[in-house]
This record gives C-alpha cells, sequence and structure tokens, in this order.
C-alpha cells in the first residue's frame, strides 16, 4: 500500500490514469488493499488534499488531462507558453504550461495541422511532472480550436503629434504605443484590434491596428468587448453562411405525418427561434389509469448540419449560442436557427419528437422516439399561456383552452409528482434580466415572475432528455451526457461550518443526496438569512459539464440525463440527435464512427465553450452596468454584501445586478478579522463587522467602465457578531491596505 504523499505524486504526475481503479492497477493492489485505498482517498478527500472530476481524481488547483488551453507567449528556449482557457479565480494562480509542438504539424490520424502559434485556442492533452512540492505542465495539441493570430482589443487614444496609444480593457493588460503610420482608419475612442510589433529595448511596446470595430461608446460595443476578449466566434464564414443559404427544406418522405396533432411552442416573448414543441392527452389504456401521455418535439437540426460539414465545423467552434443584452451569437447561421430549424407556427418543419408516457404518480412508464414532419398550431409567450390558464385568454389562446393549455397544465400536475417524489435541488436564486434602452444603455434590470408556465415547459424538457439518455444507454450508443457531480467533501465541510454558525446542520458523509440541501433551504425560508444560506449552498455545488462517461445529475438527482432538447443553440444536443438518428435507424444525419471517437474532445471543448460564453455574458453585464454608473459616482445605493474574504467585501447592487468592491483598509480604523466558518470580517475592538448576505448601503467611489469594476465606500456601521467570530481557528487578521481589484468577484454556479 503505497503512502499518501506517494498517491499525491502519483495523482499529480498522471492525470490522464487517476481513477481509483487506475491507481490500483498502478501500484499492483488486490482483495483488501484496494478497500484500504479507497479508505485512503476518501480521507485524502475529505482533508481538501485531493477533489474528484467525475470518476477521475486529481490535486485542487490542477489541469484534468484534455483541457482548452490559450497560447499567450513564447519563452525563452523558444517553446509556446499557454494558460488554461477557463479557470475560476478560487483556485489560485492558473498554472503555466509548455506547448510541444510536432515535427510534422498533422495529427496521427492526417487531420488538420496541429502546430499552434500565439493567440491561438487548442484541445491538448495534459503532462505534469512534480519535484518536491512543485507540478510543472507540459501539453500536446490535440487540436487547434480557433486561430486568433495573437490579436488583442484596446480602446485607440489620439496622442498629440499624431499616433496614438492602445488602452486596456481591463486592469491587468498593459498599454501599448501605436506609431502614426499604424493607426489605420482609428479615431480617438474607437474599440480596435490590433497586432504587436516588434518590442523596443525602451519604453511601452508597440502595436498596429488591425481593426476599427466602432466607437467604445456605440451600442454594441460593449458586449463586443466581452466577444473578442473571450475568442467568441461571432462573424460566420463565407463557406458556412453558403451552406446555410444552400439548404433545403426537409421532405416528408421517411418521416411520419404529425401534421395534424396540435403541437404548440411557448417561449419568451422576444424570442426568435423555436426548437421545442409540446403536447399532451391523457392515456386512455385502462392499465394505467389517470396516466398521462406527453409529446415534445425538438427541432431536427441534425438533417441539415451533417458530421464533418463546414456548418457542423463552425457549430462545434463556437459550442453554442451566447446571449448578451444586446444581440445573441447564434450557434448556427439564422437560416438555420431562425428559418428552416424553427418551428414556427403555421408552417411544416422537421422534427425529431418523443412520446412519454407516465403514470398518474408521475412516473414515466415508457417511451419512444419518432423523425416526424410537424406544424406547430401556435406560437405562445410564458405570460400568454398562463394568463390564458388564469382565466384571461386572448384570441390565440382562446381557441386551444380546452384542447391544449388544459391537458397540458394536467400533465404538469401529474409529472409535478414525480418530481416531488425525486427532490432535485431546489435553490431560490432569481434571474435578472437587463432591459436596455433603444441607444444601447441600462434601462432597468428586472427579475422576471418564475411562472407555471416556465416549471411545465422545463419539466416536459428535463424528461425528455432523460428518454434520450436512457434510449442511447440501452441500445449501447456512445453519447454526451450532461453530468454534475455531487459537493467534494471539501466543499460539504466548508458549508457545514458555516451553517453550525446558524444553528443548522449537514449530516457527514459521501453520499449526500440533493435533499439533505432543499432540508437546508427549507428551514432557512422566511429566515433573515435565507439568502446568504442560498448563496452558500450554490458555492458549495459542482460545475456541470460534458462527459461521454456518465455519473449522473446529482442537482437534478436523475442518473441519466443528456442534454437532448436545444440542438439549435447547444451542440451537445446536436451530437445526442445524430445518436439517436443512428441508434434508432431513423435515416440520414447520423453520428459517425469518427465523431463517436471524438466524443472525449468534443466534450471537454464543449464545455469549455459553455464557461467561455457564461464568463462574457456576466462580464458584459458588469460593464453595461459600470458604464451606468460611471456618471453617479458620490451617490449612494442599497447593496448586499455578496462575498466576503481577507482583503475586502464583494457587493452586489440587487438593483443593477452587478458586483463592486469594499477594501478591508476602507472599512475604518478597527484591524479586521475574516472568519470563514462565519463568512465574516469582524473589527478586533468594537466587535462590530459585515457578514454574507447583510443589507447594507453603499457609496460610489470609483468607477472603471472597460473592466466593469466599481470601487464602494461602506456607510452602514457594522452589526455584532456572533460569538466566537473573531477567535475562530480559521479566521486570521484581514490585511490592511491594497486590497483585491475591484470587479473580481467570488465563484458562481453553473448551468443545468
Amino acid at each position: 500500500m503505497p503512502d499518501r504523499q506517494t498517491l499525491l505524486r502519483f495523482l499529480s504526475e498522471n492525470p490522464d490514469r487517476a481513477t481509483k481503479r487506475d491507481i490500483a492497477k498502478a501500484f499492483g493492489l488486490k482483495g483488501d488493499t484496494r478497500a484500504e485505498l479507497k479508505a485512503v482517498l476518501r480521507d485524502l478527500e475529505d482533508e481538501g488534499l485531493i477533489e474528484r472530476d467525475r470518476k477521475t481524481l486529481r490535486r485542487p488547483g490542477t489541469l484534468p488531462a484534455v483541457t482548452v488551453l490559450e497560447i499567450t507567449m513564447r519563452g525563452a528556449d523558444g517553446d509556446l507558453i499557454a494558460r488554461p482557457a477557463e479557470w475560476l479565480e478560487e483556485q489560485g494562480p492558473a498554472p503555466v504550461v509548455s506547448v510541444r509542438q510536432s515535427n510534422a504539424g498533422r495529427n496521427k490520424s492526417r487531420g488538420p495541422s496541429t502546430a499552434a502559434g500565439i493567440g491561438d485556442r487548442v484541445l491538448a492533452r495534459i503532462f505534469a511532472t512534480t519535484r518536491g512540492d512543485a507540478t510543472t505542465y507540459s501539453a500536446k495539441v490535440m487540436k487547434v480550436l480557433d486561430r486568433r493570430g495573437g490579436a488583442i482589443l484596446g480602446v485607440f487614444k489620439n496622442a498629440p503629434g499624431g499616433g496614438g496609444r492602445l488602452l486596456p480593457i481591463d486592469r491587468r493588460g498593459e498599454e501599448y504605443l501605436i506609431d502614426a503610420d499604424f493607426t489605420g482608419d482609428a479615431k480617438d475612442g474607437d474599440l480596435v484590434e490590433v497586432e504587436t510589433a516588434k518590442l523596443g529595448r525602451m519604453g511601452l511596446p508597440r502595436a498596429k491596428v488591425m481593426s476599427v470595430l466602432g466607437s467604445v461608446e456605440g451600442e454594441k460595443a460593449i458586449s463586443m468587448i466581452a466577444i473578442h476578449a473571450h475568442g467568441i466566434p461571432h462573424v460566420f464564414p463565407a463557406e458556412v453562411l453558403k451552406a446555410a443559404d444552400d439548404a433545403r427544406p426537409a421532405p416528408l418522405s421517411d418521416r411520419e405525418d404529425w401534421r395534424d396533432i396540435p403541437l404548440i411552442t411557448i417561449d419568451p416573448a422576444d424570442a426568435k427561434d423555436h426548437d421545442d414543441a409540446v403536447f399532451a392527452e391523457e392515456d386512455t389504456a385502462p392499465e394505467n389509469p389517470g396516466g398521462v401521455i406527453v409529446t415534445v418535439a425538438i427541432a431536427d437540426v441534425s438533417f441539415y448540419v451533417r458530421p464533418g460539414s463546414a456548418l457542423d465545423r463552425e457549430a462545434l467552434k463556437r459550442g453554442n449560442s451566447a446571449y448578451f443584452p444586446d444581440r445573441v451569437v447564434p450557434m448556427l447561421p439564422e437560416r438555420i436557427s431562425n428559418d428552416l430549424c424553427s418551428l414556427r407556427e403555421g408552417e411544416d418543419r422537421p422534427a425529431l419528437a418523443v412520446r412519454m408516457t407516465f403514470s398518474s404518480e408521475g412516473k414515466k412508464v415508457a417511451h419512444r422516439f419518432h423523425r416526424v414532419m410537424i406544424k406547430s398550431a401556435a406560437k405562445l409567450s410564458y405570460q400568454q399561456a398562463q394568463a390564458a390558464i388564469d382565466g384571461k385568454p386572448d384570441e390565440a389562446t382562446g381557441p386551444l383552452l380546452e384542447p391544449v393549455l388544459k391537458p397540458l397544465w394536467h400533465a404538469y400536475s401529474v409529472l409535478k409528482r414525480g418530481r416531488d417524489k425525486r427532490q432535485p435541488l431546489d435553490l431560490d436564486m432569481p434571474e435578472r434580466k437587463i432591459l436596455l434602452t433603444p441607444e444601447g444603455k441600462v434601462d432597468k434590470v428586472v427579475v422576471p415572475e418564475r411562472l407555471d408556465a416556465h416549471k411545465l415547459i422545463e419539466e416536459c424538457m428535463i424528461q425528455a432528455n432523460v428518454a434520450a439518455a436512457e434510449t442511447l444507454e440501452k441500445r449501447r450508443q456512445p453519447l454526451i451526457y450532461r453530468v454534475h457531480d455531487q459537493p467534494s467533501l471539501a466543499k460539504q465541510e466548508v458549508l457545514r461550518e458555516f451553517l453550525a454558525t446558524l444553528g443548522l446542520s449537514l449530516a457527514r458523509g459521501a453520499a449526500v443526496r440533493a435533499s439533505a440541501f432543499n432540508s437546508i433551504l427549507a428551514r432557512a425560508s422566511g429566515e433573515p438569512h435565507q439568502i446568504m444560506v442560498n448563496e452558500m449552498v450554490l458555492r458549495s455545488q459542482s460545475q456541470a459539464i460534458y462527459s461521454p462517461e456518465n455519473i449522473g445529475h446529482f442537482g437534478l438527482n436523475l442518473m441519466k440525463y443528456a442534454h437532448f432538447t436545444s440542438p439549435i443553440r447547444r451542440y451537445a444536443d446536436l451530437v445526442v440527435h445524430r445518436a439517436l438518428v443512428g441508434s434508432l435507424g431513423l435515416g440520414e444525419g447520423a453520428i459517425t464512427p469518427e465523431q463517436e471517437a471524438a466524443l472525449e474532445s468534443i466534450a471537454a471543448e464543449i464545455s469549455t465553450t459553455e464557461r467561455r460564453a457564461m464568463a462574457a455574458e456576466r462580464e458584459t453585464v458588469d460593464r453595461l452596468v459600470a458604464h451606468h454608473l460611471a456618471g453617479r459616482v458620490g451617490e449612494a445605493f442599497d447593496g448586499r454584501v455578496s462575498g466576503v474574504t481577507k482583503a475586502g467585501l464583494f457587493i452586489s447592487l440587487p438593483q443593477f445586478g452587478a458586483d463592486g468592491f469594499i477594501p478591508v483598509s476602507t472599512l475604518g480604523l478597527d484591524y479586521y478579522h475574516y472568519d470563514e466558518a462565519h463568512m465574516a470580517l469582524t473589527g478586533e475592538k468594537t466587535g462590530l463587522g459585515y457578514r454574507l448576505g447583510d443589507s447594507v448601503e453603499v457609496k460610489v467611489a470609483e468607477v472603471i467602465p472597460l473592466a466593469g469594476s466599481m470601487r464602494f465606500e461602506m456607510l452602514s456601521e457594522g452589526r455584532k457578531m456572533p460569538a466566537g467570530t473573531r477567535s475562530f481557528h480559521k479566521s486570521g487578521r484581514a490585511r490592511r491596505g491594497g486590497g483585491k481589484k475591484p470587479g473580481t468577484r467570488p465563484p458562481r454556479g453553473g448551468r443545468r
């Protein structure tokens, strides 16, 4: 049996061989020794020394075996240097990776070149070497995802006498000098993309303007900053647009004709594409009394977007659509997403549909997939459908109330019984939506009302996703799952210590269930600490990802789950559609052996593009709000403590849905102690302090619009902290002076 240090070294050096089975095989462990290994690994995880990533174990803050890298520079020895494309700030500094270049420049399968350059985004296999406590990384490029050519985004400012300077769009960026001959068409205040020139021995580095994206004060400049900063492809290549324009409507041949079934779409009022339609009816089978049949039809994108085509390559490169307050960056061209694949009212559209039968208690007893042609009976908004059920039908919903809407709501009441028994994680974290003026400025932030119409569609989609995973597993068809691991033992312990300060408890054990968290949330409901308990439970959760290996979905409390219902905007769903078409023999557009073999790399790639889109969307909101408040420095606002660190307090403004920071050095003359268990900063002399979730009044002290960051000053006096916050064993004296940069945020949860 290897000792703990040897196990930790093995995990660091072998990220691609780090399951329990791999470890047992590497050290020749059998019988009782394997049980001993399991206990040691559990202890290491409980202590926070290792963490699970699906079935793989790894050291916290280390890189997985396959990951997406961004190549940032060339090292002194000529090797390329890269960093992970997405890296959570709480994991510490992002590791530096040395990239190995293939001599031939082509991969073993004679596919596209794997030779990479500065600025490129690549999918790479990671190799680790540990010496003492230090781990160094090298990587071999598996695939070049995006060639960005080292372009840098910034704001051009004229310089006296000609030429100008490039101001960075975030506080970590560098400033560049642009000679008069290299300014192009840039004007003062323009958002520009530049290419770095040769560096001189003295002074600022130089750059050359490559393209002008418009004025930074323009209507769409804010989201464009995030799009470029994260490398989100937003312009479709000519061959992709041509392929979309050349596409023709799918024929009825080889499809079931379902055009007489009154399927309807229920979406946000401003939705431009409609990829799901629903219908429900009672099950008349005598053996299923009180049962219902729910039909979900999903746009048949797989018919138009074939594996290996120009449309397919671009869709994989984007991974998903990205949504900003002022625009959408779609995964597919509008000809496909808003026309041929959009389930428009009264128009023939191809679909992949699943008909599911449920018992009166909401248990799914049967399902079957069909490739069909449908004709949507109506396009309704959530509010419109809900109003009809609530007794206020309009011209569109009136004729549908009895034959379509009421059966759907009855079916939802049946499905809800099953959901209540399943007990998925039930966090109360309302989503905010920014509404803009016609000029692209922030008008107001609203919290859309959560209606039964939303819950109805959500539950129908969840059940359809489950049916897809079950069908493919039964047929032994490789697929990409949507997986969500249970919280790590280390995160559970942090949450447990926090809850103890509120008189709440979380049972110990590796097999924690979502229902345990729901019990805590229910006990906190209506209490002053309700918001911070919800936030802490959210932070304790793992991030949902895509994987060809199934570990279940903890948050939804489901063992088999795959994304099937949104192929217009998510590549994972398109892969699942192709797998269904192939395994069920439903015609053209099936998954290919080449794509099956690449599922691991595809899953890693689209998990990264999803995180990329989330980060870009969030940064855009921060920049929009910062621009909105730039002229209101000195004004006071109601806020809430959304994060606590030794460096200070993160403050969210519910009115705008954005965050700022208060350095601990500005809180007063007292010394403040940081208490991780209580999530609090407490004054040493006064015993007054601030805790996660506290409502406070703050003043805007500084705004950096381009970085989307804000610094606040505290106006509210601290409150008396619970006993023990100044002497708790994990507390420490907070730093004075300096503090963390404004605009950085505590971690946020992922998407289902």
